[in-house]
């Protein structure tokens, strides 16, 4: 669909015109029923393993390159024993073993991984989606587009998976900056956690919601191994948590009205489910044994956080934050992770006296100040444990990978990034901008490649809002509380200018300290609201929550 908002009476007939479109795309789904998330009992379907694909070939005992073929597909997913089969969107080698999450890319460090990201999705999407947005819209109206984006990746730029770089299946249709079949991954960086996932502009949440999600692992045997953390099959697990809603039928429930109808007819700024799944599963179940297991968590959700912990007083032993190993192993008795942020942690069960844990969640919705968790999204899966204690070969060494401390003398530059929500007359959000400006705007980030700055990023928004930068990495130094917000934010309104608005003379309050597990680098942190939250750079989303960054030479 496609409109020049001129005038105020074209702008009612066009929202008009989307909101009857909507109105007869979703009868199918408002003719369906809600289902109760009571009616699903807990904790009776294993923890699945997700299939592993190599992203390298051995050739005479050396390791090679390899090319893969990566496809979308519609299919249906069991998601409890209990629930009907979902119409999903799945990533896999076929249909026939394409999963949710899919399958899990094992690279090598410095060994490439090419992979042609295929599109069979349908002529129409499974879920609704609201056209007045920012959106990834084929000309003649037919396919799903897609793209894949390589979270927490460090590659070459084309193969990102710009939000503009779209295709349709069989690639008959491509966005404005599509470029190539075959994204390449050289996987020259530090060994650690990534993950792929859609990032259609526009689609990305409903193409999430779907399904199309999966891990990606960075792995340097000769700088892991003699760490000797739990490692195989067995002991080393992913855990892809997210949260949905179904209806009675099985489908997933997505919102056919926006919060503002008649800006937006079906976009809402958040999406909250009250069926928590991991690796695939509602409320899973998995035995272990009393040893050391290594799980890789990653939060999958639209917006939800978890701040997990152990209802029997188990400890997360943290090795890892996002793509970067740390510095040495930090206890701690909870971990909140938010929307694309990874925990990488040891669980010593040895240490349980008790035979049975479950991994729980207290994390307001929206974080911070929102709903408190209820009996269907406080809890998230359960770990029986056997009662035989047993010799564990695994260790946590006082010292893992040592990087480089962030250097403030060689910073080059300070920016300052303004997050800002924007709200209709009823105080309803229609909008997010980052520095005032819609995604497709001139770029007005140039750092220069091979140096450093610090980035001053400033919420104004009501909600945490986490940052993730695209093919680099940031440390977080400190955040800092902004006294009397509302007057500096009616002059960011005004202005968009930190510096002329004052902001030495506002951002005074109270400091809140890094948490030792998240002092490492990393490409995801959590911007608390009315804080400025002051990252050093080393060498996003739905409805323009996203800016692109050029580097220059």
């Amino acid at each position: 669909m496609q409109c020049e908002m001129v005038s105020m009476g074209r702008i009612l007939l066009f929202h008009l015109i989307c909101l009857a479109l909507l109105v007869e795309l979703s009868r199918s789904w408002a003719n369906k029923g809600l289902l109760n998330s009571s009616v699903l009992e807990m904790f009776v379907d294993e923890l699945p393993y997700m299939p592993k694909i190599q992203g390298f070939d051995v050739v005479n005992g050396s390791p090679k390159a390899k090319s893969l073929t990566i496809g979308m597909f519609e299919k249906k997913w069991k998601f409890h024993r209990d629930l009907p089969p979902t119409p999903v969107f799945a990533y896999g080698t076929s249909s026939l073993t394409a999963t949710v999450p899919g399958p899990t890319i094992e690279a090598l460090h410095g060994i490439d991984t090419y992979v042609t990201w295929q599109n069979y999705l349908p002529s129409k999407h499974i879920l609704p989606w609201d056209p007045t947005i920012p959106t990834a819209i084929p000309a003649t109206k037919n396919g799903v587009p897609t793209v894949v984006h390589l979270h927490g990746g460090i590659h070459e730029p084309a193969s990102d998976g710009n939000a503009n770089s779209w295709f349709t299946a069989e690639f008959e249709e491509k966005g404005p900056t599509w470029y190539k079949k075959t994204y390449h991954y050289d996987n020259n960086q530090h060994p650690g956690n990534l993950w792929y996932h859609d990032h259609a502009l526009g689609l990305t949440r409903v193409n999430l919601l779907a399904g199309l999600i999966g891990a990606y692992v960075v792995r340097h045997p000769e700088v892991e191994g003699p760490l000797k953390l739990p490692s195989g099959d067995e002991f080393d697990r992913h855990l892809f948590v997210f949260d949905r809603i179904f209806y009675t039928d099985g489908s997933i429930y997505m919102n056919s009205t926006g919060n503002n109808p008649f800006i937006h007819p079906q976009w809402r700024p958040e999406y909250f489910g009250n069926v928590i799944i991991v690796n695939g599963k509602a409320w899973p179940k998995m035995m272990v044994r009393r040893r050391k297991y290594r799980f890789r968590v990653i939060n999958a959700s639209n917006a939800r956080f978890f701040r997990f912990f152990f209802t029997n007083g188990l400890k997360f032993i943290h090795v890892g934050a996002d793509s970067a190993y740390l510095g040495e192993p930090i206890v701690t008795n909870e971990t909140l992770l938010a929307p694309s942020e990874i925990a990488d942690v040891i669980v010593d069960f040895s240490t349980s006296k008790t035979d049975e844990a479950i991994l729980a969640n207290d994390a307001p919705y929206p974080y911070p100040s929102g709903n408190p968790v209820n009996e269907s999204n406080g809890k998230v899966m359960k770990f029986i444990i056997n009662k035989n204690q047993e010799v564990d070969t695994w260790q946590v060494p006082n010292k893992l990978i040592q990087y480089p401390s962030p250097d403030l003398s060689s910073v080059s530059q300070t920016r300052y990034i303004a997050m800002y929500e924007y709200t209709s007359k009823s105080g309803e959000p229609t909008h997010l901008y980052i520095n005032g400006k819609p995604f497709d705007a001139p770029v007005t980030e140039t750092p220069k490649a091979g140096t450093s700055e610090i980035w001053n990023v400033i919420n104004l928004t009501g909600d945490n809002h986490p940052l993730h930068i695209h093919l680099g990495l940031f440390t977080v130094l400190d955040q800092t509380e902004l006294v009397n917000e509302a007057e500096f934010k009616g002059c960011m309104l005004n202005n968009n200018d930190a510096i002329k608005c004052q902001i030495n003379k506002y951002a005074v309050g109270k400091k809140i300290e890094v948490a030792a597990h998240e002092k490492g680098w990393k490409n995801v942190y959590k911007m608390m609201p009315g804080y400025v939250t002051k990252i050093l750079m080393l060498d996003h989303e739905d409805n323009e929550m996203i800016r692109p960054i050029k580097l220059i030479k």
